[in-house]
């Protein structure tokens, strides 16, 4: 069977365009009001980077904006368990707090790959602000402290989320139907 393609693949909207900005807006005004201070975003490519966008200019605080990559997926629906740094901050984040911003939390590997390697720089605060969260298919405990909505265990795409590098450009978050 060959893979769907963006024009052929069957699409179910699960969290339409506009609930996605208003549940930004919101996440916006409680991290504003969580942090003192500056706050470092340190947005995970490719997926999160649309949501990060977003949620940046909501955030009524000082902000600086880095990235890192971090692959456990590459083209299949499921994570390979293994996890790769695929690109590095390029700033230091110690004695600052960090905001990880991610695009969806499923079973916790990455996550936790990430918040030990970041733990080792010694920040004053590291916290997770995530679009998606399917707490159903977590082999790995994490804490998200900013959670925009918790889905259901389906493959989902669009608002940045891909399947195989397509898809990221809708306006909604859709489910990949196969």
């Amino acid at each position: 069977m060959s893979e769907p393609t963006q024009s052929s693949a069957k699409l179910r909207v699960l969290v339409p365009a506009e609930r996605i900005k208003a549940r930004i807006d919101e996440l916006g005004r409680q991290i504003s009001s969580d942090y003192s201070g500056p706050i470092i975003l340190v947005g995970i490519l490719k997926g999160a980077f649309i949501f990060m966008s977003d949620l940046a200019r909501v955030i009524d605080r000082p902000t600086r904006v880095d990235f890192m990559g971090i692959s456990s997926y590459g083209n299949s629906k499921s994570t390979s368990g293994e996890v790769r740094l695929t690109k590095d901050l390029d700033m230091s984040i110690e004695g600052l707090d960090v905001l990880v911003v991610e695009d969806i939390v499923d079973s916790g590997v990455t996550l936790t790959y990430l918040i030990h390697l970041l733990s080792q720089r010694r920040p004053r605060s590291i916290r997770i602000a995530a679009l998606l969260d399917k707490p159903d298919r977590r082999m790995r405990p994490i804490k998200v402290n900013y959670c925009g909505f918790e889905i259901p265990d389906e493959f989902v795409v669009g608002y940045g989320l891909d399947y195989a590098e397509d898809y990221r450009n809708l306006k909604d978050i859709c489910v990949l139907e196969s």
